[in-house]
């Protein structure tokens, strides 16, 4: 069952949805050559406790950290360590989220340490954040849960690759559900597949958790020894950006971006939702 969503508990999950912003804001900052991921933990540990948040990643499913730090060709859910030390032209994907009275913010964004990076590197972040932004505009009355990830992958798909060939669109992680608990129903593909049938409609009080995650070869991935961190069989890198969105009567809310994704959604003609914390 889809859980919806009064405008008292959107207003309190976009109170959770701005403390994950502050973590994204703080991380960026200290992702830098020479800081360990779990330095970047630190940062985020330090953000909660601020704002007096709870981390919705750290001991679900027995995960050990506050965020996941994927590097370069990891995908998703890399954990922190003092082993890994960012290096000058890396990229890393850093997923976070956090509670407030309950209610659950997530997101996720690819940043660039030092520079000097490729520019098909810099060319697969900006397709897999702007095809996150296409699913985001599809959050519309009337959609169904399919046209958020034909948009999603009508935009991938559409994008040329530096070089030739396709991007990977990752095939066995998407998005979901978010509320009550970080990941609930439904299961949001960034692909269409036709088995799934279109999905429940979107009506207000739906919230997702859209995040597509792209790599720069193959679609499929594997587990480490570790059973959690994700890596692409071919060892190509790949990007994850990620936002919370809630559907209201006025429109989409993005949660866990600071303006509510008025900016970018007024590029796409797509007018936002008024925020509710004003």
């Amino acid at each position: 069952m889809v859980q919806i969503k009064s405008p008292e508990q959107i207003a309190k999950m976009r109170e959770a949805g701005l403390v994950v912003a502050a973590i994204h804001a703080a991380t960026r900052e200290a992702a830098v050559p020479g800081a360990t991921t779990k330095d970047l933990d630190q940062v985020a540990r330090k953000v909660l406790a601020e704002h007096n948040a709870k981390p919705n990643f750290l001991g679900y499913g027995g995960f050990p950290a506050t965020i996941c730090t994927s590097v370069n060709e990891v995908v998703v859910h890399g954990i922190p360590s003092d082993e890994v030390v960012l290096k000058d032209g890396d990229i890393i994907s850093i997923d976070c989220g956090a509670i407030i009275d309950g209610w659950h913010g997530d997101a996720a964004y690819t940043a660039f340490v030092g520079s000097g990076h490729a520019p098909e590197l810099v060319e697969l972040s900006r397709v897999t954040e702007e095809s996150m932004w296409a699913g985001i505009a599809a959050m519309k009355q009337g959609n169904r849960l399919v046209d958020v990830s034909r948009a999603i992958e009508t935009y991938i798909r559409r994008q040329p690759k530096p070089g030739g060939g396709k991007y990977g669109i990752i095939e066995d992680y998407g998005g979901h559900g978010i509320g009550t608990e970080m990941h609930m129903d439904p299961h949001l593909l960034n692909y269409v597949d036709r088995r799934r049938g279109k999905g429940p409609k979107l009506v207000p009080g739906f919230c997702l958790a859209i995040e597509p995650m792209v790599s720069l070869g193959t679609p499929k991935t594997e587990v480490l020894e570790d059973d959690w961190t994700v890596i692409t069989t071919d060892g190509t890198w790949s990007s994850h950006w990620e936002h919370s969105v809630a559907l209201t009567e006025e429109g989409p809310l993005v949660l866990t971006s600071p303006d509510g994704g008025k900016a970018k959604l007024a590029e796409l003609g797509v007018v936002a939702a008024p925020d509710p914390l004003g």
